[in-house]
């Protein structure tokens, strides 16, 4: 397969006794440990230069706080028993990613052409297979017929019981796991995996950010044939006719493709958005910073009762990680239709229509189905909430006439402010009626920051409330909520005892009378040291673990 693992070190041969002076020795306990149970990983460690860049630390599991360690130089578990080096650069420009794989240790390269040649016995075999699991059954038979561990046998291929392992895993890899990518779609810890064009693989790491990996592609041409194979992997060829692909991976990590020079001058380029299994929840949201307990309470009143809300941000600001996480605060009772052109929404509600858009009629055999039709459509379903994955176009319109017939809807959408918000909806493509913009009760707007000491982060930078339009000077007025503060790195609250959502509205939802308005005040106040004792003294973050106590302290009226 075309690509090739350009390690930032030659590959030295071991002559290693393994005694006293071995390097393993210089190595923790934990290293020496995991070391012992991944052969591929203790071989490695002697091809490691630790004389020039240190002992490499071992993690189990990484945290968020590790990215302000001074020198990243760390290896730790990803899945299926693989191991990754955080290898630094001696010049203080990118880190390097290394997946440590058994191929990489044991060189394949006279073993590879035999074994292919055998394997065409069982091509019709494993080609029956329905299921990757049952074509990796049949794959890992065929490879046990074919070779021998133990010494020549006629008409198998001879090799190590190492070069077995390696063979086996590299084969299952290669010909049903998605070949070089492997072991980054496995590692929980990658956001981001892309490919500009000829030279390095890129990696958006969640903890150490721009990593460059060890892959390369050396010529146009290596690059297009791996992109091509990607293109057919997925089921979705790109052609000269059909150069741009865009796709969901069975992982549900979303695939953009782009093929040749003539529309990539740097040549064929892919990028890869990995999610999570389990999203993240409000709670780490708050570990991470992102926002705080008395945001989080008023999103909550906000979704409770049915209001329509806008994220706002910039490409990776972290807008639908916000949107998953706040979805838990929705009533478990509430039937939920969500709308997007690829599935990345996620939402813990048994009651969930999950509904995608399909594309032209040259890529399926139906007719195109657009984010406008599937929006319509759910007007029919009954609905008491939407969720549309992105506004872009017509379909804003459709969502705003949603909003005037009482459904509750959420989306994300591309803008930096309210006023570039309101600039692009009442503009073209989408062109609502200024009179219409009102409707939408709640804007929060997202960006990627830079903190002092700790680099980029993600900030809710403000959650504002749509008051009203003036037709007489065309003018829009809004609140400003909540809004983040820089200098300090925390959340002042400019909407205390002057939140027209909270007094003219939510209060009136919970029952509250117009002379006590200001009641909910100290309702919010008590529900954020609800979320702050959930988090803090249960420790509860995961997503829906979350969405379970909260949707059982509703049922009881605590909240």
């Amino acid at each position: 397969m075309a690509g090739k693992t350009v390690l930032p070190f030659a590959r030295p041969a071991i002559t290693c006794d393994h005694g006293p002076r071995c390097p393993v020795n210089s190595c923790s306990k934990a290293l020496k440990e995991a070391a012992a149970s991944y052969p591929s990983l203790f071989d490695y460690l002697h091809w490691v230069p630790m004389d020039e860049i240190g002992v490499p630390e071992f993690y189990p599991k990484l945290s968020r706080d590790m990215a302000s360690l001074e020198r990243h130089n760390l290896i730790y578990p990803i899945k299926e028993g693989l191991y990754v080096h955080i290898y630094p650069d001696p010049r203080g420009e990118r880190d390097r990613y290394i997946p440590i794989e058994p191929h990489l240790i044991n060189d394949l390269g006279a073993i590879i052409s035999p074994m292919e040649t055998k394997l065409l016995e069982f091509v019709e075999k494993i080609g029956a297979a329905e299921t990757p699991e049952e074509k990796q059954k049949e794959l890992l038979a065929a490879i046990d017929k074919s070779v021998s561990s133990t010494g020549p046998v006629p008409g198998k291929v001879a090799m190590t019981p190492r070069e077995l392992d390696a063979l086996r895993y590299f084969l299952v890899r290669d010909k049903i796991g998605f070949g070089l990518l492997a072991p980054f779609l496995l590692d929980v810890y990658i956001e981001d995996i892309s490919c500009s064009g000829v030279g390095f693989i890129f990696i958006e790491h969640k903890i150490f950010k721009s990593i460059q990996a060890v892959i390369n592609f050396e010529t146009e041409e290596e690059l297009d044939e791996f992109v091509i194979w990607m293109g057919e992997w997925i089921k979705r060829p790109v052609t000269v006719r059909n150069p741009i692909v865009d796709a969901v991976l069975p992982d549900g990590s979303r695939i953009n493709i782009v093929y040749g020079v003539d529309v990539s001058k740097r040549g064929s380029n892919f990028t890869i958005r990995k999610f999570s299994d389990v999203p993240v929840s409000i709670t780490e949201l708050i570990e991470f910073g992102t926002m705080d307990y008395l945001m989080a309470a008023y999103l909550s009143f906000v979704l409770e009762e049915g209001m329509n809300m806008f994220v706002c941000g910039a490409t990776a600001s972290g807008k639908t990680t916000t949107m998953n996480a706040i979805t838990t605060f929705i009533r478990s009772d509430k039937k939920i239709v969500s709308i997007e052109d690829t599935p990345e929404l996620q939402v813990p509600h048994k009651n969930w229509i999950r509904e995608t858009t399909r594309g032209s009629a040259k890529e399926h055999t139906g007719a195109e189905v657009g984010m406008f039709d599937l929006l319509k459509a759910a007007l029919r379903q009954r609905p008491d909430r939407i969720i549309v994955g992105e506004i872009r176009g017509e379909e804003g319109a459709i969502a705003f006439q949603a909003m005037q017939t009482g459904h509750g809807v959420m989306s994300t959408f591309h803008a930096a402010s309210v006023e570039k918000l309101i600039q692009r909806l009442t503009g073209d493509p989408i062109n609502i009626p200024k009179s219409y913009v009102d409707i939408l009760d709640v804007v929060l707007i997202q960006a990627a920051v830079k903190i002092a000491g700790r680099g980029m982060a993600r900030r809710v930078t403000s959650i504002n409330e749509i008051v009203g339009y003036d037709p007489s000077s065309e003018s829009f007025s809004f609140i400003e909520t909540f809004k983040w503060n820089p200098a300090t790195d925390t959340f002042d609250f400019p909407g205390f005892m002057n939140s027209y959502l909270l007094e003219e509205k939510i209060a009136l939802k919970r029952g509250i009378p117009p002379f006590k308005k200001k009641v909910i005040y100290t309702e919010l106040k008590r529900r954020a040291k609800i979320l702050q004792r959930l988090h803090v003294e249960r420790k509860l973050k995961n997503f829906y673990d979350v969405f379970a106590v909260l949707a059982e302290a509703q049922r009881q009226g605590l909240l």
